[in-house]
């Protein structure tokens, strides 16, 4: 397969491994239970950073991704601030990328900052998850290049084409560019299945069954090739008569038509003099292999700023997505209990498409949206906190989607610069980091300093203290009253022998050797 070389590669390809792991600050909560952690996160923070530090909770669990990087046009002013230890690239780091003339390397260095954040992204993905990536013509090919590269050939999906504006009718000298694009892959496993376009079915009204489409109850044959697909068709609640097409007749015949009434499968002309009864096709009994076209000609792309001003009161952020796009991607490639995440969240347009998803069909989505600029607060959040609420005065008025959400910073690193656990951390936060790395499902209520929660009829154990050295000894299994099929003990040393532990099931990892560093 070919491979993108480009300059400052070698520095980055293993980046992501080097990234320090941090926890995530709680600063507030809104609109949740009182006590109680949302399950949708805003984070302020550089997206690099917070991708590691989503690691131990989220590693395989997201089933959509979205993204929307900058575009590198060269009206964007986007730093590369990376802290890659490389004298090669030390020279870039807090440097404003500029314009193609100005700049020659601004490829080089968009290309060095995506790449390490798209292999945590990827490992942040689930097996059965679903990759997006919105992009124009100016980074298309290569970011193409990129993501073949990190997700496989065989996780290519497509790509989708949407016309961003309409052009007017005056001439012109050049070509008008009037599309974006959506990168979409997988982790590797085919993808089709996964992907349902919902756009066309409706539930007018308002069927216990759930949203259809109606297809015509038009047949193939004349009367005198299929006599028996022409007869009168009656609606017994109205007393409409309708009468086949005298070129096709019906679809079925009588005995046929009969099953498709008593299934209540036939939907009714409101005005029998302009239409025809139609059959309904429900979403729930179509396959899900629902072809999703790579071509949206009528989509809104350019009623974002408008939304916004509308939600914020001015202009505040320019070039957003519309919800209405993000709403029909997300729609298509997630379930109603997906956890969906953006990491260049800019105004909040995907958290907002999520609420008003979850509106509209009671589902259960989550989102995760992480925005390093200043503004994270002040619009990304605010933007969610007024949707949630409701926003706009007289006819403008929308009624708020309901909903909730945590406020998180980046916090402190869990490991220094000599690979020994932060003591500024907190021994709270650094065993709530330990649980995470093993997977822990949550830490039940159990009488024990060092428990940290149970897996597979194995208790944990995180024996740490920060102002002296922990032993694995007799003295300790001593205090372990609960009693579990398998132990897992960290501390710093151990003393017992390899035989006593097989025999006990007792595993040993040292403090902070056997940590897992994501």
């Amino acid at each position: 397969m070919p491979e993108l070389i480009w300059k400052g590669k070698a520095q980055v390809v293993n980046h992501h491994l080097e990234v320090p792991v941090r926890t995530l600050e709680r600063r507030y909560d809104f609109n949740c239970p009182e006590g109680a952690e949302s399950g949708n996160k805003i984070i302020h923070g550089d997206n690099l950073a917070a991708l590691k530090a989503l690691l131990p909770q989220y590693e395989g669990k997201v089933k959509c991704i979205y993204i929307d990087p900058p575009y590198n046009t060269g009206n964007e002013s986007w730093v590369y601030n990376d802290n890659v230890k490389d004298p090669r690239i030390l020279k870039w780091l807090g440097e404003v990328v500029g314009k193609e003339g100005e700049d020659l390397c601004r490829h080089d260095k968009w290309l060095c900052m995506m790449y390490p954040r798209l292999q945590l992204l990827k490992r942040l993905l689930a097996e059965d998850g679903v990759f997006l990536c919105s992009i124009d013509e100016n980074e298309y090919h290569h970011l193409k290049l990129v993501l073949h590269e990190i997700f496989g050939r065989s996780g290519y999906a497509g790509s989708i084409c949407w016309k961003t504006r309409n052009t007017d009718n005056r001439v012109k000298t050049n070509l008008s560019v009037d599309h974006e694009y959506i990168l979409v892959y997988s982790k590797g496993a085919p993808i089709q299945g996964r992907l349902i376009d919902r756009s066309n079915f409706g539930n007018p009204d308002n069927d216990r069954r759930g949203p259809y489409v109606t297809d015509p109850l038009t047949g193939k044959a004349t009367a005198t090739e299929r006599p028996n697909l022409h007869y009168e068709l009656i609606n017994q609640e109205t007393g409409d008569i309708f009468q086949p097409d005298p070129s096709r007749g019906w679809i079925t015949d009588r005995a046929g038509m009969k099953k498709l009434l008593s299934e209540e499968k036939v939907w009714w002309p409101p005005d029998p003099k302009t239409g025809k009864p139609r059959k309904k096709r429900f979403l729930f009994e179509t396959s899900a292999r629902m072809p999703v076209s790579t071509f949206w000609a009528d989509t809104r792309g350019q009623t974002g700023a408008d939304e916004l001003d509308q939600i914020m009161g001015k202009r505040v952020f320019s070039f957003p997505k519309a919800v209405e796009l993000l709403g029909k991607v997300l729609d298509i490639a997630c379930d109603q209990n997906a956890i969906i995440l953006d990491s260049f969240a800019g105004s909040g347009t995907t958290g907002h498409a999520v609420l008003k998803l979850n509106q509209q069909d009671g589902g259960n989505r989550k989102f995760i949206l992480i925005e390093m600029m200043d503004y994270a607060e002040t619009i990304t959040a605010e933007r969610v906190k007024r949707v949630i609420n409701g926003y706009g005065e007289g006819s403008k008025a929308m009624a708020g989607t309901g909903g909730d959400f945590t406020f998180y910073s980046l916090g402190e690193r869990v490991f220094d610069d000599e690979g020994n656990l932060n003591e500024a951390l907190g021994v709270e936060k650094i065993r709530e980091y330990v649980a995470w790395s093993e997977r822990l499902p949550g830490a039940a209520s159990v009488d024990h300093p060092y428990w940290i929660g149970e897996k597979d009829q194995t208790g944990y154990y995180f024996y740490y203290e920060p102002t002296r050295a922990t032993v694995l000894n007799l003295d300790f299994l001593a205090t372990l009253t609960l009693k579990t099929d398998a132990y897992l003990i960290y501390a710093d040393t151990c003393l017992l022998d390899e035989e006593f532990m097989r025999r006990n099931k007792i595993r040993f990892k040292k403090i902070p050797r056997d940590i897992s560093r994501f």
